[in-house]
């Protein structure tokens, strides 16, 4: 069963402004953990899987949409990323970028 895209983006926007900002935190840690199991905890690959940590926001914004939209190559990536909305990408991507290599 598949999870309606509206409501996750309408909670990740309620999260981002006014008093909910300090969900923000919670949900960018919750969407993260999703790509751990290739890229690492927190993004910190331990294999030869690209880090996350530290990547600045906008490249990872970048390649998320581009894999989203099929733009550029991968093996799964591009399956992955159909499955996140625009906000959810920037919260990831900020996530990511916030992290120490």
């Amino acid at each position: 069963m598949r999870t309606p895209r509206a409501p996750i983006a309408l909670a990740i926007t309620l999260a981002m402004s006014g008093p909910a900002a300090a969900a923000a935190p919670t949900a960018a840690r919750d969407l993260a953990a999703n790509c751990a199991n290739c890229h690492g905890t927190n993004g910190r690959s331990p294999s030869d899987m690209p880090r996350l940590a530290g990547v600045e926001k906008a490249r990872i914004v970048q390649l998320m949409k581009e894999f989203r939209d099929g733009k550029r190559p991968a093996t799964i990536m591009h399956q992955i990323a159909k499955g996140y909305t625009d906000p959810q990408i920037e919260l990831l991507a900020e996530y990511f970028a916030a992290q120490k290599p």
